[in-house]
């Protein structure tokens, strides 16, 4: 797998609508959450983007909070067709080593599905506070601390 690092205004517009389209293959169609996906946060991302045989098979972007030192990690997903092959933990640690090399001093934050809490544990996540639903999906809060 080719795992790339692109800012938003490094995007081609092939690469833009691959990220749109699998975005909402995977949290919209197959989730059914109906939620506006297109949220202005997009253009200020780091994203990541898994490519197997030049088909796009993983994502995640990843918001900087210059204020609090703070990675925000979102839209994360593997498309089904490719789940349960490490594809996953593959995205996260190039992400997080990423993250890791551009500032040792970090907390990173997300919201993530409750059914995921054990996956991202292996990350050294840690959940805080109580579930809650994000377009009609239990989510939790989960936090990494500095490092």
């Amino acid at each position: 797998m080719i795992i790339e690092k692109k800012e938003f205004n490094q995007l081609s517009l092939e690469e833009l609508y691959l990220i749109l389209k699998i975005r909402q293959e995977v949290f919209i169609v197959e989730q059914k959450c109906f939620y506006l996906d297109c949220d202005d946060l997009d253009q200020k991302s780091i994203h990541f983007l898994g490519y197997i045989d030049g088909v796009l098979v993983c994502y995640l972007r990843v918001i900087n909070n210059e204020e609090n030192n703070l990675w925000i990690l979102g839209r994360i997903l593997v498309s089904k067709k490719y789940r349960s092959l490490g594809i996953g933990i593959d995205l996260m640690n190039k992400s997080l080593k990423y993250l890791k090399n551009k500032n040792s001093n970090y907390s990173l934050e997300m919201s993530a599905q409750t059914y995921l809490i054990d996956f991202y544990k292996k990350f050294d996540f840690k959940t805080l506070g109580n579930e809650y639903l994000d377009a009609g999906v239990s989510h939790i809060k989960m936090i990494k601390n500095k490092k």
